[in-house]
Order: structure tokens, then sequence, then C-alpha cells
């Protein structure tokens, strides 16, 4: 198609002859007779193209590529004399002359350019098979292969008795350059006759094996791009660790030592949970897992050290960091009474009006700067003294508590010591009135048994006041303690408070408990800084709560806290 816009425009502004010419095709070669045999080359060379023929073999041999020119022919461009511009490109909607073909056996005469371009259907994928219709009757499968073989190589022809055939080419853009034919009229030699003549009809034909083999090849690059998705993925991927070796005596020995070596302790950690994980631990190896596991735990106390060491460390830091803000707060102090020196009668007036404006400016900025590193600083102490308040109110607190429910207590057991005295002197006095009436019986003397009864009556109601008494005082040494854990509070923040509520909600999933080590990993997922032992010793403390139970037996015998709330809420 291209090549037929270049043509036109070259005959439209003159390097063509004459208006008569013709296309002589066979299957290896094309010749072009005109009145100047290189019209044709020459235009093509100035436009920068190779001058090619419809079956896209080379017209000229001396045509030097790299140069994109004729050799000895300067190119056309728009600074030459008697040019303007370069011509305007052909626009699409122009029609295209086609030119006469002459074949061995047969010639083909181009359709009216006036006519609009024959229709044709979608074309299907992967199509590499044309409909052609409109065949002479006397036409055979020599002269098809003699007019399409032109276009590419034709892999199969499927040849009909109504005139019409299938041509199977060996590739996609073969397709095109055969609908180039649609619309030419054939015929047959210099016969003038109908049945060797007809009007050629080229369309997009659907085959299985064109869809076959396009469905492969899509297929091809769907694998392709998947390989290469996941080759770009494997490289984008980090590392996989290396995998854990196997249970044995020389692996389980090299891993005990290497748990011993700090430097090589997060590995060997590593390999001893995978190992118990596995299921390795059994009788005979039961030993070896103990000292493995004990050699594991002999590591809590250089971490808790090193905690420690760290927390001292970030002290030591913050007392720096006090001290080098009080100091700078110090010099920006001396350079503001610099400022403010300056700015006094007796030197002020020396000093130019751009020197004051400098000065006042600098004195602004120092003032803004030092308050504030002052407020910072002032935050600071200021969070310190809270923090002591909050543990001096605590402690105050709790010994007012404790010294108020100690003197309850005295004077309780005060009162309870007495009554228990006069009762006991009560029961003196019946037991040696009934001895004297034992020895020396008086039935008539009214006066004794009235004292007798008096005596009995006084007891009944001293033994009933000490029970009373006894009551009172064992009801309120058992409210005592509720009181005083009430009073005292075994929770003793905020933040504990809300530990006891996410521990208590943890176990109540958890109805089998759970280890202080799985606690403290879920509690370290919402606060790193949690400590183990601040959370087991507030535990401890709330026994009516969470209760600690031995579960397993022989080797994984394991401590368990259980949440136990509901059963000490009845209990208190």
């Amino acid at each position: 198609m291209q090549r037929d816009f270049i043509w036109l425009w070259v005959y439209e502004i003159g390097f063509a002859a004459d208006n008569s010419r013709t296309l002589n095709v066979d299957s290896t070669a094309m010749t072009l007779p005109m009145s100047d045999p290189t019209a044709w080359a020459t235009a093509m060379n100035n436009l920068g193209m190779a001058p090619l023929g419809i079956a896209g073999q080379p017209i000229l041999p001396d045509f030097d590529p790299a140069l994109g020119m004729m050799t000895g022919i300067p190119p056309i461009t728009p600074m030459m004399p008697g040019l303007g511009i370069v011509p305007p490109p052909i626009p699409p909607d122009m029609p295209v002359v086609k030119e006469i073909i002459h074949c061995k056996s047969c010639t083909l005469f181009p359709p009216n350019p006036n006519l609009p371009p024959p229709a044709t259907r979608e074309r299907p994928p992967g199509c590499k098979t044309v409909f052609v219709g409109g065949l002479p009757e006397n036409g055979t499968e020599q002269i098809i292969v003699e007019v399409f073989e032109q276009c590419g190589e034709i892999i199969a022809i499927r040849k009909s008795k109504k005139n019409f055939c299938h041509i199977r080419f060996a590739e996609e853009y073969m397709v095109d350059k055969a609908l180039y034919l649609s619309g030419y009229r054939i015929r047959l030699g210099s016969s003038t006759d109908k049945k060797d003549t007809g009007r050629l009809h080229v369309d997009f034909a659907q085959a299985r094996d064109d869809l076959y083999e396009w469905e492969c090849k899509q297929r091809m690059l769907a694998r392709e791009e998947r390989h290469r998705r996941r080759m770009e993925e494997e490289r984008l991927r980090p590392p996989s660790p290396p995998p854990v070796v196997h249970y044995s005596d020389h692996e389980c020995s090299i891993v005990a030592e290497k748990l011993k070596d700090d430097s090589k302790f997060s590995e060997a950690v590593q390999t001893l949970l995978t190992w118990i994980e596995r299921g390795e631990v059994n009788r005979r190896s039961a030993n070896n897992f103990y000292s493995m596991i004990q050699s594991a735990n002999s590591h809590v106390r250089r971490l808790v050290n090193e905690k420690a060491a760290h927390e001292k460390d970030m002290e030591e830091a913050k007392e720096k960091f006090k001290q080098a803000l009080s100091g700078i707060l110090i010099q920006f102090e001396q350079i503001v009474a610099v400022y403010h020196s300056a700015s006094k009668q007796k030197a002020w007036d020396h000093f130019t009006k751009a020197q004051r404006k400098n000065i006042s400016v600098w004195c602004k900025q120092a003032e803004e700067i030092r308050n504030i590193h002052n407020d910072e600083l002032m935050g600071i102490r200021r969070e310190e003294e809270m923090e002591m308040s909050d543990e001096e109110i605590e402690e105050t607190t709790e010994t007012k508590e404790t010294e108020e429910s100690v003197s309850q207590a005295e004077t309780l057991k005060e009162e309870n010591d007495s009554l228990r005295w006069q009762l006991d002197a009560y029961r003196n006095e019946v037991e040696l009135l009934k001895q004297e009436q034992g020895k020396a019986p008086r039935e008539d003397d009214p006066n004794k048994e009235q004292q007798l009864k008096l005596l009995q009556q006084a007891l009944q109601g001293m033994q009933q006041e000490s029970c009373a008494t006894r009551l009172c005082t064992s009801s309120q040494d058992s409210d005592y303690p509720l009181e005083k854990t009430l009073n005292s509070s075994p929770i003793k923040s905020e933040r504990e408070a809300l530990l006891v509520g996410i521990i208590s909600t943890f176990l109540h999933v958890h109805p089998f408990g759970a280890s202080i080590e799985y606690i403290c990993s879920y509690l370290h997922r919402l606060d790193s800084k949690i400590c183990t032992s601040d959370v087991e010793c507030l535990m401890s403390r709330l026994q009516h709560t969470f209760r600690q139970e031995m579960t397993g037996v022989g080797a994984s015998l394991e401590k368990r806290w259980k949440f136990c709330g509901f059963e000490g809420l009845k209990l208190t």
C-alpha cells in the first residue's frame, strides 16, 4: 500500500515518463518498462527509500542502504533551489491506483479506483487462511498458485468445484498481501470466453488450524510471562532461612555448646525450638533436652542484667541531656544579657541605625529560643516531680491505712479479752456455789436458790454477750483483709488495671490455662516494655482472680495460670 502511494505521488510530480505503464510479474522477478528506466528508482532514492518491487526484491543493485540514496544522486531537501517544502503526506481517503499484473498464464486487471474498497469480514485471531471467490471456471490450482505465491509461501490450497478456494499461508502478514488482489479481474491467456474470466474476491477465512496455532502461541506467551514473573518474584524474594538439621546426639552436643555462647544463642534456640515442636523429645533424649533447656534458662539473668544496664544508660543519657540543656540555657541567658546591656542608653547611642536594628532582631530571636528550651527543661523537671509525688502519695496512704487497721484490730482484741476474762470469772463463781451447795444442802433456804438462779442467768447472759463479741470480732477480722485489700488495692495504677483486664480476657479464652511466657509474649505485642517478673508479681497478688496450677507429667510438667475470677467473686 505504501509503495502505491509513493508511486502515485511520483506520478503527480512528473517523475514518470508517461501515463500508461505495466508491471510484468512472474514468480521470481519484476520489470518496469518506461521511457526513463531510472525514474522509479530516482523518485524512491530522493525520498530516502530503497527501490523495491511488489515481490520485495531490489530493483537496482547499486543502492547504498547506509546512505539511503543512490550513489551520485543527491537527495531532495527543502533547501534545494526550485523547491519549497517537502510535499504533505497523502490523505488516507485518496483512492489507490492499482496496476495491471501480468503472469505467465493469466492477466490481472485492476478495479475501478473510484469504486469503494471491497468489504471484508472481521479478522479472526491468528488468521493465515483466505477465501478466494470469483475464480474462472477453467481456472486450475496451478494458476491459483501462480497468482498468490507472490504474496508468500503457500502451505495448502483447498479448491472447490464452485469457483472458489481456500489458501493457507505460512505467516499472518501474507494474508494482507493477498487481500490487496481483491477486486481484480482475472483473464486466462488472451481468451475472452466467460469461462476464462472472473472477478477475484479475497476475504479472511476462519480455520481451526489457525485458531489452534494462535491459541498455542498465546499459551506459550502466557507461560513465558508467568515464568518471567516467577523469576522476578524469586529474584526479589528474601532468601529463605537455612533448614534445621535433624536431631542426633552429635548435633545435640553442638547445639548445647552454642547455647552457652551469647553470640550463637539465637541460632541455637531456634534449632532447639524446632526439635521440640517436631516431637524429638522422648525418654532416651529427655535428659539432653533438659540440659539444653537449663542452658537456655541460664541466659535469663544475663538478659535481665542487660536490660538493667540499658535502663541505667538511658537514665544517664537523660541526666546528661538535662545537664547539657541547662548549660545551653545558661549560655542563652548570657547572650540575652549581652543584648540587653547593649540596648542601654550608655552604649545604644554609639551604634548606627542598621546595627541597632540587627541587635534588636537578634535579641528577639535569642529570647524565643531561650523560652522554648526553658519550657522543655521545666517540662522534664515537672514530670520527674509528678512521678516522685505519686510515689510519696501512694506510700503515705498505704502507711495511714495500715496504722488505722492495726489500731482497730488492737482495740477489738482488748475488748474480746476483757469479755473473755469476765466470762471465766462468772464460771468460777458458779462452780464454787455449786460445790458449797453440794457440801451443805439446805432445801429450806430460799435465798441460796435465788442467788443460784441469778448467777446462772448472769452466766447465760455473759455467754451470749461473749458469743456476740466473738462473732463481731470474727466478722471484723474477716472484713479487715477485704477492707485492707480494697483500701490498699493490690492494683496500684491504671496501667496495672489495664494489664489485669487484658490478662483476664486472654485467660478467659484459654480455659486450660497458659504459661507466663505465653502470656508475656501476647503482651509484648501490645507493649514491648512489659517485664515478665512484674506481670507474674501482679498475678500472684490477685489470688481471687488468677490461680497457678501444675499440669503435665514427668518432663512435661509445666506451671500454668488460670482465670478464677468468677469463683473468687463467690468466695469474697
